[in-house]
């Protein structure tokens, strides 16, 4: 799929949450979303961007902000994950990485010097109408929420 730019409609999600849920991004229409993929449950960046989310979850949620994490971790992953961390906010497995695919997330890394596929980690914005409003391609882990404010014009 061709990467995604700002005012593009966002991918549907149809998936189910932590829990077992049925999850549709459909049902948050009329709402502002944040929708953010990250590589893995548990570990350091991942971990820090989910808590520094989680400890702004209230001002967030004071402007109008949904929020939803994927990862390709599997549901049980990401309910300890959720439970863990006391993360107020939907996770979503994407063990099959459509979501991811769909996002335009999956792609080339590298660490150490090695080169290998993997989730890049990025945040979309979702307007009330369902499109793209910003995309963070360089996500300050510990700083998300203020970058996601800034941008937004908070």
């Amino acid at each position: 799929m061709a990467q995604l730019t700002i005012g593009d409609a966002a991918p549907a999600i149809e998936s189910v949450d932590q829990d077992g849920n049925p999850f549709s991004l459909g049902s948050f229409k009329g709402q502002k979303v944040i929708i953010y993929f990250y590589p893995k449950d548990n570990t350091p960046g991942c971990t820090a961007e989910a808590c520094n989310l989680r400890d702004n979850y209230q001002i967030l949620s004071d402007k109008g902000f949904k929020i939803i994490g994927i990862s390709a971790d599997d549901e049980k992953s990401h309910k300890k994950f959720s439970e863990k961390y006391v993360l107020p906010f939907t996770l979503i497995p994407d063990k099959a990485k459509q979501i991811i695919t769909d996002y335009g997330v999956w792609g080339k890394k590298k660490l150490y010097g090695k080169e290998y596929d993997g989730i890049n980690r990025m945040t979309f914005i979702i307007d009330e109408a369902g499109k793209i409003a910003h995309i963070f391609t360089k996500v300050d882990t510990k700083n998300h929420t203020a970058q996601i404010l800034k941008a937004m014009g908070y």
